[in-house]
Order: structure tokens, then sequence, then C-alpha cells
């Protein structure tokens, strides 16, 4: 009855939402018409409902709605070729944007927090679990800690088995995984990648259960009793994915000034994304940090090999079959983000091919198997990954007016603006209330940015073909020594920034001139401003460009745990630890003693017992002693990685603050400032080196 009632609702204001959407208007009317939007948007801000939310999303469509309506029915009016071209590509640039805000707000508007469910206090009847670890060419020092943090998980050890599946047939790896006691698989040929290694290790194990983590994951201790109940609860369960969280810096973080502020670029994915996938029952699996039902992959015919992104593409095969698929929003595991830009690019182009060959290979619009909702969330990722022209088109667009005065918007400035500023004010702020504490305001512009000049070939021409292209694998774990400026990558950046920049100089000399020119003023200010927004997005998009330095192996974690200090004299101090890492830690220091007394051992006091370690002063002062861990042993390594990277609430942060849209944008105009500035400082500082060094080469040639 209720849902009777609903349908009914819609049905009667269907037709209002129709006069909403075609009622034209004059400016003026326009303008007052979508203040008192906005007015009211603001007054239902202050409840924190969810349906006042939804009440929220459908102004947004609505006021969205009536500016395509608009941009369709009143400026598609051209006077040359040339203007028709460049301006229909604009208003398709803004149908796509359209398009991705209606199947956003479906995948975010009803997120699902999904509990963990409780495993069965009778162990015989938990099922048994295979963990993969697949690795090709990645260093044994990054996959090492990934396969004792898997020892650590607490599961029954008659009930898992893990194996490194090893692509790269390296000994060290097959002497590795005998050392510490874990099944080594490896294969003649490396046919289908990751996906391919994958599907071999199935032909050799048994268990009930799959659990894949990349090589350079590491599990909580928890992971399985976390994952694994829902199998149980639910025999039509596939896959149980969880969040992909990184302990390393992305190059956003670590490159701009600003980075560690503001949410991981992966946070809104990971976020109101998967969840509302996951209500939808279309959650993705991301390739890691995943529980699949060996029943379910076998029904497929295993991990799919068509696509250079097996994971979600056997995540759509499974919800075809009509198997479930679940999300627990809760970070189990931590792995290694990208360490540099390029790196990133790479990455991130692999994933736009990817999901681009599912598109043309597997369409979710087409076939059988899948609910309409299932449908508009993959289409909704795979259409996400043609963003490239889009935001090209919107980046160069104020060009064709400021540079060749070229109109390919048939309206008055009064009028565009009218229209369009409750349409992206709704959209900016109803995005920022439901996913602000994931994604914060304007940010998604420069992250996409940073790749639209790198993807839009490949995707381009996938999208022909949809067959070519192989898939490749992200390096980790590498340092950086030097920092540097990497202007390969925004080469393309730098080119639009300058022709933006006389652009808008060219715009202003016309607006002060605007008689002289026989112009309209208004129009140019609306092309300045159009320029100057996109000219600060490019400038923070290339800030990210400036590689920081990386010398740090391993990640220090937060950590308070007793240890004692073995000095070289045989006196032992009781002290703690104010952070921890695999390569060392930072002890409060407890007296004095250690400005006279070297420290050979520290033994982290744990409730499983002891740790010793043995140890290197690395620098100290009256409050801290720094100590660097020398060669320890697998047993002891295990434990250690027991303390620090598998505790249960090892990866478990507060949330970000809420966003703030001004604040974000001025986040982003800091960072643009903070380019400009380290760049001249750096300047200087070369300079001053460069003469350093002329004295100091003339001063000898003069002893000479």
């Amino acid at each position: 009855m209720k849902k009777f009632l609903s349908i009914l609702l819609v049905l009667a204001l269907l037709p209002v939402a129709v006069l909403v959407i075609i009622t034209p208007m004059d400016s003026q009317k326009q303008y007052i018409f979508g203040l008192l939007s906005i007015g009211v948007l603001f007054l239902m801000g202050f409840s924190k409902k969810r349906s006042v939310s939804v009440i929220m999303v459908v102004m947004s469509i609505l006021l969205s709605t009536r500016y395509m309506y608009f941009r369709l029915t009143q400026t598609l009016h051209f006077n040359s070729e040339i203007e028709t071209i460049l301006g229909m590509g604009l208003f398709l640039a803004e149908v796509y944007v359209w398009v991705m805000l209606l199947l956003s707000y479906l995948q975010t508007v009803w997120p699902l927090k999904r509990e963990i469910v409780p495993l069965p206090d009778d162990m015989s009847l938990w099922p048994s679990v295979d963990v993969y670890i697949p690795t090709y060419n990645e260093p044994l020092e990054v996959v090492r800690d990934t396969v004792l943090a898997a020892q650590c998980i607490d599961y029954p050890r008659d009930k898992i088995n893990i194996y490194l599946l090893d692509d790269g047939k390296r000994r060290e790896f097959a002497v590795f995984a005998a050392d510490v006691g874990v099944g080594y698989i490896t294969r003649n040929d490396n046919n289908h990648a990751k996906a391919g290694n994958l599907n071999h290790a199935m032909k050799l194990t048994q268990g009930e259960l799959i659990c894949v983590f990349d090589c350079d994951h590491v599990a909580t201790r928890i992971f399985l009793q976390a994952t694994v109940g829902g199998f149980l609860q639910d025999p039509k369960l596939a896959l149980v994915q969880t969040p992909h969280y990184f302990y390393s810096p992305d190059p956003f973080e670590r490159n701009l000034s600003v980075g560690r502020n503001i949410p991981n670029e992966g946070a809104l994915f990971y976020g109101p994304i998967q969840q509302g996938n996951d209500n939808w029952n279309a959650t993705f699996f991301c390739g890691s940090c995943a529980v699949i039902r060996r029943s379910a992959l076998e029904e497929i015919g295993g991990f799919a090999v068509e696509t250079v992104t097996e994971d979600a593409h056997t995540a759509l095969k499974l919800q075809r079959r009509g198997w479930g698929s679940a999300f627990i929003d809760i970070p189990l595991a931590a792995g290694l983000a990208t360490e540099r830009l390029v790196l990133h690019v790479i990455q991130r182009t692999r994933w736009a091919r990817g999901m681009t060959q599912i598109f043309r290979l597997d369409n979710p619009l087409l076939g059988r198997g899948l609910t309409i909702q299932q449908r508009l969330c993959y289409l909704s990722a795979m259409l996400y990954y043609q963003f490239a022209l889009p935001r090209i088109a919107f980046v160069t667009a104020p060009l064709a007016y400021l540079l060749f005065n070229l109109n390919i918007i048939h309206s008055s400035a009064s009028l565009i603006f009218a229209y369009a500023l409750p349409h992206l004010f709704l959209a900016i702020y109803v995005n920022s209330r439901m996913n602000g504490r994931h994604r914060y305001s304007f940010w998604g512009e420069i992250y996409d940015l940073v790749l639209a000049f790198h993807i839009v070939l490949p995707t381009v021409v996938t999208m022909i073909f949809p067959k070519r292209g192989k898939f490749n694998v992200t390096d980790k774990g590498a340092l950086l020594d030097v920092g540097y400026f990497d202007f390969g990558v925004v080469r393309p950046h730098l080119i639009i920034a300058l022709l933006l920049a006389a652009g808008v100089i060219a715009g202003i000399v016309r607006a002060c001139a605007h008689d002289y020119f026989g112009v309209d003023p208004r129009v140019i200010a609306l092309n300045v401003g159009w320029g100057l927004y996109s000219l600060i997005f490019l400038l923070a998009a290339i800030a990210v460009a400036r590689e920081t330095r990386q010398t740090r192996k391993t990640i220090r974690i937060d950590a308070e745990i007793p240890v004692l200090l073995h000095y070289a004299s045989g006196i032992v101090s009781r002290s703690h630890t104010a952070d921890l890492s695999m390569g060392g830690c930072r002890i409060v220091a407890p007296d004095g003693r250690h400005q006279d007394d070297e420290i050979e051992e520290i033994e982290l006091l744990l409730q499983s017992g002891a740790i010793l370690i043995p140890v290197k002063t690395v620098a100290s002062d009256e409050a801290f002693i720094r100590l660097m861990f020398e060669d320890i042993p697998l047993s002891r390594r295990r434990e250690l990685v027991r303390v620090v990277l598998s505790r249960a609430d090892a990866w478990i942060n507060p949330p970000k603050p809420q966003d703030n849209p001004f604040r974000s944008m001025g986040t982003i105009i800091r960072c643009v400032f903070d380019l400009f500035w380290l760049t001249w400082k750096n300047r200087r500082e070369n300079r001053r080196l460069r003469a350093q060094h002329a004295r100091a080469a003339a001063g000898e040639e003069g002893n000479v």
C-alpha cells in the first residue's frame, strides 16, 4: 500500500516537475526563481534527515534539467560551421555531466550501512578459505609483510591456506614461502596476467572461499571473521568487498601542500558509491581485500580474462548469474598508494581502458540477468572514465571567444548566468551535503584534469578497438631521494594554461576598450570568469607534478606500546613507544641515560609475549629517542607485523571534517599560490647555491 501511494504521489507531482523544467523566463524572472530555489535549499539544509536529502536531490535534478532544456531549446543557434562544431561539442559535454549527475545521485542517495555478520560459535561450521597473494615483478620487501600479515589472521589453522602466486617465477620468493610455511604456486606462462594467475591457482586448491590480497595489502587479524559470516547466512552471496585503504600518501596527498587535509582520492568510491552499489546488489569486486565463493567463480568459468579490469568484470558476470554481493565499509586491510604521479596516470589509464572494454564487450545495458538499478550502477562506472573529452571541452571552451571571437553559446550573458547559477549551486551544495566527508567540493575536477589529457586517446581507441591493450602492473614501494618537477606528465596542461592566461589577458584588454572593439562587456566578463575558473584548476593539477622526496621506506603509525630499553652497560629502562613502523620506532625518553649509554635492543611488551629487537639509535633529544630496527628474524618480524600492521583497529581513523565548498575552493587557490611560491623559492635557492659554488671555484683558482 505504501509503495502504491508513493507511485500516486510521483504521478501527481510529475506535471509540476515538467512545468518547472520547460517554463521559459527572461533573465530577471529566472534570477528570482533561482535565488528562491537556493534560499529554500539553505533552509532545508538545517535538517539532517535522509528524507530532506532526497528532496534536495530532486530539487537539484529539476534545476539541472531545466538548465539543460534551456540549452537545448534556446542556445544552439550558430553562425558558422566551426561555431556549430565547437558549440555542439560543448553541449554534448554538458549532457554527459548531466547524465553522470543523475547516475551519481542514484548511487549515493540510498547508501547501505551493512553490519558485520558474526560467525557461529562452533568453529567446525566455519568454511575453509584459500588466501591468494598474486605477484609478478614486485620486490620481496613489498610482498613479505603481506604474507606475514595473512599468517596473523585469526582463523582456525586447519581451515585457512595461504598461497603466494608468483608469476615472476623467482627463486627467492620460493625460498621465502618455504621459510615462512605458506604455499608457493607458479606457472609456465603469464597468459591473462593477474586473472590467469588466479585461475591457475584455483585449479590447484580446494578452499570453499577464496580471499584475494594484492601483494602490498596487509590484512588485519579480524579480516576473515568480519567478512566470512555473510556467506553462511546467505547461500547466494558470492562476493564480500572491503575498502582499499592506503597507509602511504598518494601523489595528491604528498605533493600538494594541503593534501593531507583532504579526503583521499578513492574515499568517495570506497564510501558512498560502494555503499550505494551495495544497496542495489551491484557491489564491484576491486581485485583485492575481498572474499569470493569458489562455487560462484566456477559457475562463471573463473576470474574474467576478457578485459584488463578483471575485477569489475568478474563481479558483473557473477551478478548476471543472480549471485549476491556485499560491501563492508570498514578498512580491514591497507596497502601502498602509487608513489609518483606518472605511475598514478598509468594505473588510472589501465582502469579507464578496462572499463571501456567492458562497456564494449559486455555492456551492462544489454544481456540478461541484471536489474535496472544494477545496469545503471555499472553504466555510471563505465561512463565515468569517458570524462576526458568533456573535461577538455570545459577547460578550453572560453578560448573560442577570448582568442577567436567565436560565439559557441547563442544567448545573452545574463540569461546564461541566470540559468546556470541554480544548476551549479544546487549540484555542488547537495553533493557536499551527501558526500562531503569523502570528497571535498571541486577536488574531483583536479583529479580528473590530471588524467584527462592522458586517457583521452586510450579510451577513444579502446571504444573503437576494444580488444587492444594489455594488463600492466603498477610499481609500488619505490623511494625518491631528490624532489623534481615532472614536466612530462603535465606538458599538455602547461600549454592549455598558457593559452588560457593569454585569453584572459586578451579578454581584459577587450573589456577595457569595449567601445572600440564593439563587444558586450558582460559577455567578456562571463568568458574571462570562466577562463580564470578553468585556469585555477589547471594550475592546481599542474602543482601535483611537483614530486617531493620520499625517503622513508616504512610508514609510522601512532601506537603506545610498553617497551624495555636494553643499554650496552646492561641497564634496563622502562618506557613506551610514541609511534612504530616496520623499520623503526620513536620512544619516549624515560631519562637522560640514552645520551651517554648506547641502546642495543628494545623489548616490546605485548599481551601475547615480548619481542626482542636489535636496534640502532638514529637521533635523540630530551623528549624522544628515534631507533632503527636492524635485521629481524622472520618469526619476530611476524609478531611485529601483528603489532604494527595487523591490529584490528590499525586503519580505523576519525572521519574528515564535513566539507565546506567555500573553504574547499580556498584550499585549491592555496595550492596554486604554493606552486608559484615554492617554484620561486627553489629557483632562488638554486641561484644561491650556484653562486656559492662559483665563489668557491674562484677561491680555489686564486689559491693555485
